[in-house]
């Protein structure tokens, strides 16, 4: 295999999850980056600016969009990783949350962590604010493209020890 062809070139896409995950579990660092790494961008022309993207560690913001980032590719990957879904979940939801959404799942027959049966093309991770002990977080997932564009918001309530302990249409405030 030639040094310089792509195959050489390009480490799988789940190697790039787990190595983000590991990063994310053992260092807090931001898994989005490594997520949005792994995947293969059209090429850019010399003009265009390079993307980033930032987190900061113990934000709770942060924290939800490495938990969506990663958890989107362990399922949306064209080979799903079902440990690793496993994994995402004990990690970032309390036991008790965990629970009730095996529940809600077999009931709606859906993902509940994307209150959908598909994976979204992207998503967006807002701050809303203090609730009670705990803070709010509005994912904005969209689904399909062009002129069958659904967008889903859903509300994200983190404990203060930076578990997710609800995922739900309707805000908490």
């Amino acid at each position: 295999m030639n040094r310089k062809s792509p195959a050489h070139r390009r480490p799988g896409r789940r190697a790039a999850v787990a190595a983000g995950l590991v990063l994310a579990v053992g260092l807090g660092v931001s898994t989005q980056v490594s997520a949005q790494a792994s995947v293969h961008a059209p090429a850019r022309s010399s003009t265009a600016a390079p993307r980033s993207v930032s987190g900061t560690s113990g934000q709770v913001v942060t924290r939800v969009a490495d938990f969506y980032g990663a958890y989107i590719d362990a399922i949306g990957d064209y080979d799903p990783d079902a440990k690793l879904e496993t994994v995402l979940r004990k990690h970032y939801l309390t036991p008790d949350f965990a629970k009730r959404l095996a529940a809600w799942e077999k009931k709606h027959g859906a993902d509940g962590v994307l209150r959908a049966q598909n994976v979204p093309r992207k998503w967006t991770v807002t701050d809303n604010g203090a609730v009670g002990n705990g803070h709010e977080v509005i994912v904005t997932l969209t689904f399909g493209s062009g002129e069958t564009t659904q967008k889903i918001k859903l509300f994200v309530l983190v404990e203060r020890y930076n578990h997710i302990v609800d995922i739900g249409t309707t805000s908490n405030r």
